[in-house]
């Protein structure tokens, strides 16, 4: 039953966004695994219409906020406020209490603002005032940023980056999608989603998720892929095992979506630079050459002997 409710969510998102079946099938594959999803692309090719289509998908109680340099922290985590009739003060929850929370361009705001999201992302819950505060279950961040270089944007410290599962970006849509976008502009079908599944049932598919077996030699494929990532030539700073965590979590989620209950070698290739890329720093070495990320990446896995065992 969990596999077809799966198919009916990809199906309902994808009458939403054309011609991006592989990112919806990638946005959703880390929401059943419990991640957080970074979204880094030009503006105007429908990150937020994604997130609001998932969130209606799955009857998520859903926040968007629009980061500006003026966001403060407070707007995020919420904040404590003396009530003149009890004499007590009072904490006031932030827009983050929520099951599906979007930080549109996120890398415009101040580093502070950033930092709030830090505990949230990684706990599920945030401190205000020395008191700890438990988010709705389930929890999760989809963040967009604007290509680094765009007018007003700053880095994302690498504390905040490893936070988030994987790094996509949606692109252009092509030529008939496009004009099918032109079509559907006097009515809109993100009016159309409706509740495939609920709160409850997105967290049992979580625990479904987490019950997909995983071999010894898949333990030690993995591993062996994220260790690569520290010795090669054309990477400066290798990823943290918060990477292997993360890759081996999404492939779970995939093999999940594919209805199989092991996770396969072709499991790990389809999310392995979605999880990784954002995880690494090029050398100059690898600016030189004009090599990019993705490039990098998948030289380290077509170098690694695939296991025979599942």
């Amino acid at each position: 039953m969990a596999d077809i409710k799966i198919y009916s969510i990809q199906k309902e998102v994808c009458e939403v966004i054309k011609g991006k079946e592989d990112i919806i099938e990638k946005v959703l594959a880390v929401i059943f695994a419990g991640g957080h999803i970074l979204l880094d692309d030009i503006p105007g090719v429908g990150k937020t219409t994604l997130a609001l289509s998932i969130a209606r998908s799955m009857a998520l109680d859903y926040k968007r906020v629009q980061f500006t340099p003026d966001v403060l922290p407070s707007d995020i985590v919420g904040f404590s406020m003396y009530n003149n009739t009890t004499k007590e003060f009072e904490y006031r929850e932030g827009a983050v209490f929520c099951n599906l929370f979007l930080a549109d361009e996120i890398n415009r705001t101040s580093p502070k603002t950033q930092s709030a999201l830090l505990e949230a992302m990684e706990e599920g819950n945030v401190t205000v005032d020395g008191e700890t505060h438990k988010l709705p279950a389930p929890f999760t961040v989809i963040a967009t940023q604007n290509p680094i270089g765009s007018s007003g944007t700053q880095l994302l410290p690498e504390s905040q980056l490893d936070r988030f599962m994987v790094c996509l970006s949606m692109g252009y849509p092509g030529h008939a999608d496009s004009i099918q976008i032109l079509r559907n502009v006097v009515n809109p079908p993100i009016n159309d989603v409706h509740p495939i599944i609920s709160p409850d049932e997105l967290m049992f598919i979580r625990q479904s998720v987490d019950e997909v077996y995983v071999s010894d030699c898949i333990l030690d494929y993995i591993t062996t892929l994220v260790e690569s990532t520290r010795t090669n030539e054309y990477i400066s700073l290798g990823s943290s095992p918060r990477g292997a965590i993360n890759l081996l979590k999404l492939s779970k989620a995939i093999s999940l979506m594919r209805n199989h209950n092991y996770i396969t070698p072709e499991d790990i290739r389809y999310v392995f630079c979605d999880v990784l890329r954002h995880r690494i720093h090029l050398s100059s070495k690898a600016k030189a050459e004009g090599l990019s990320a993705d490039d990098i990446l998948l030289s380290i896995f077509q170098s690694i002997p695939v296991p025979k065992g599942n």
